[in-house]
């Protein structure tokens, strides 16, 4: 594993590496179990609602964590010793690589080389980035270019998080042009790049100005797109775990209307989920949170429900993973299992559960409820799983269920 400095390929000890999010910890600390995680990482995975290690998926007797002050160290010394920094742009000279980009015109080498310097400088530090988006006009004069460099996909992508930038994309973008075509750069890179990084920025760009339902299906109608973003989840490619996550953000994001939904079914989407749900590393389980969410979106509509019943492993990916991921998508998990089992009845997906053990899975999440929609979901469940389906010689049959949990209903 590695990462790519002007061209070159430099490996990063996979030690140095977070588990979790599979960059170089700028913070170690070890938990009970004795594995090492970035400070921020495994915090947010605790915050989550998590009791288990990333890693090993045991139960933590303590979520309280120390520093791993020696591989601190040996870090410290690993980028000291390589040569992948420059010296520090001054914010004056960072003003005049966007004068000069600005009026490059034609230039297209000389703009490319001031674009090229503003993607190191925003890598290097959250403050850099900071000070980018506090110059005028840095935002639009970039935005000018996407058309003609992907180096200036990867600066936007790079600050799309910073305060204030999403909405100015969001009206650069989609407000002010109201042109679809606009975005077809984002949609050639994702096609085109060969640095998977820049895919990565041009998806998060993507997310950045999806910030309500009609952005959200401006973007899903984007020519071209929703079929290059499966292409991105379905082809191999080398340590893929970063762009698929930022893909699936994206797609949870525009699958807002039927029709996303029914257009992400036909290309095989569901597919992907099984396999990423049932994919049991530990690197496996960010992106096995977003797929659950995803299936829960997919379960809405006939089409996806079809898919995840036929789908030979993807109930019983599901049941697995309750009680094994964040409450959030443990709920998701449960809607889908509630859905298609009580609500629509599906007797082959209410075999699959039950021969994973999924009355003793929802029972365990059932405890682990208070009183709401999940607890009475589980509890309609179990009951369906337990006395709603009876063998016969045409495997299980749904019985006469009436249920009284409806807030979850198909478009």
């Amino acid at each position: 594993m590695g990462r790519e400095r002007d061209g070159l390929y430099i490996t990063v000890p996979n030690l140095f590496r977070c588990p979790i999010s599979l960059d170089v910890m700028k913070s170690p600390v070890s938990l009970t179990t004795g594995v090492t995680y970035d400070r921020s990482s495994i915090q947010k995975w605790l915050e989550t609602g998590h009791d288990t290690c990333p890693a090993t998926m045991q139960i933590l007797p303590s979520k309280d964590f120390v520093p791993n002050l020696t591989l601190l160290r040996l870090i410290n010394l690993w980028n000291q010793s390589s040569s992948t920094r420059r010296p520090a742009a001054s914010e004056d000279q960072v003003r005049v690589w966007i004068h000069k980009i600005r009026s490059a015109g034609e230039r297209k080498e000389e703009c490319l080389s001031f674009l090229s310097h503003l993607v190191e400088f925003a890598g290097c530090s959250d403050y850099n980035r900071r000070v980018l988006v506090g110059i005028e006009g840095f935002v639009e004069t970039v935005v000018g270019k996407i058309g003609e460099s992907e180096m200036a996909v990867r600066v936007l992508g790079l600050v799309s998080g910073e305060n204030g930038v999403k909405e100015k994309l969001h009206r650069l973008l989609i407000l002010q042009s109201g042109d679809r075509n606009r975005l077809s750069p984002l949609t050639s890179t994702l096609r085109e790049a060969e640095n998977s990084s820049s895919k990565i920025e041009a998806v998060r760009i993507l997310d950045s100005i999806s910030i309500d339902n009609e952005s959200k299906r401006f973007v899903a109608e984007t020519e071209d797109l929703v079929p290059v973003l499966l292409s991105l989840l379905l082809r191999p490619g080398p340590d893929p775990n970063h762009l698929h996550a930022a893909v699936l953000s994206l797609l949870i994001s525009i699958a807002v209307t039927r029709s996303v939904r029914i257009r992400l079914v036909e290309l095989g989407l569901v597919g992907f989920l099984s396999r990423t749900v049932s994919d049991r590393s530990a690197a496996a389980v960010p992106l096995a949170e977003k797929s659950l969410k995803l299936l829960s979106l997919l379960s809405t509509c006939p089409e996806g429900r079809a898919a995840i019943s036929g789908d030979p492993n993807c109930v019983g990916g599901i049941v697995e993973r309750l009680m094994k991921v964040s409450k959030p998508a443990t709920e998701d998990a449960v809607a889908v299992l509630w859905g298609m089992c009580c609500l629509f009845k599906d007797g082959t997906v209410a075999e699959k559960a039950v021969r994973n053990h999924g009355v003793t899975k929802v029972l365990l999440v059932m405890q682990s409820e208070g009183e709401g929609n999940v607890r009475s979901m589980c509890r309609e469940l179990v009951k369906a799983l337990r006395a709603g389906y009876r063998g016969s010689g045409d495997g299980f049959v749904v019985e006469s269920y009436d249920t009284k949990t409806t807030h979850i209903m198909p478009y």
